[in-house]
């Protein structure tokens, strides 16, 4: 199944901590990661007293399930040394599952396609520069909408 995986950081080392999610993410048995997008600097996003993310979108294979995809993602967060102190706070990472295999999944633990993803533009800058054919759950494609927000692609040497 084919997914994508918004990450991002605004605490500690942000280029080390996504190439550490990289590196986790691609070394697990259950999955391959097919694209990566380049880093992009963002403002905050809901509370604003805090420092600017890093963000990159990650395009994977995987024969996991949502829930168990999920349950990955929160183990490489917490081994990274996420809190979650403050809603939309500050954090050393976060991994966000965009979509999978374009189903539409909710419990109370998961929601997909992510609920917010068309209104954040440091989601839809890198996941259009590695799928900009992709179709969003609006129905539009990812090159089509802009959502919120000033996004900058950095240049890491």
């Amino acid at each position: 199944m084919k997914a994508y995986l918004s990450i991002g950081g605004n605490l500690g080392d942000r280029g080390q901590n996504l190439t550490e999610v990289s590196r986790r993410v691609r070394e697990h048995p259950k999955i391959k990661l097919t694209k990566k997008s380049s880093i992009y600097e963002t403002k905050p996003w809901g509370k604003l007293d805090q420092p600017d993310f890093w963000n990159q979108v990650l395009e994977i294979e995987t024969e996991l399930s949502p829930l168990d995809l999920l349950d990955v993602c929160q183990n490489i967060e917490n081994e990274l040394g996420r809190k979650r102190i403050v809603h939309w706070g500050p954090r050393t990472v976060d991994i966000d599952i965009l979509t999978y295999d374009n189903r539409v999944y909710e419990n109370e633990r998961l929601i997909l396609p992510h609920p917010r993803m068309e209104e954040r533009a440091f989601v839809l800058v890198p996941l259009r520069e590695i799928a900009p054919k992709l179709i969003l759950p609006s129905g539009c494609r990812v090159e089509d909408v802009q959502g919120n927000g000033e996004v900058q692609k950095l240049v890491i040497e």
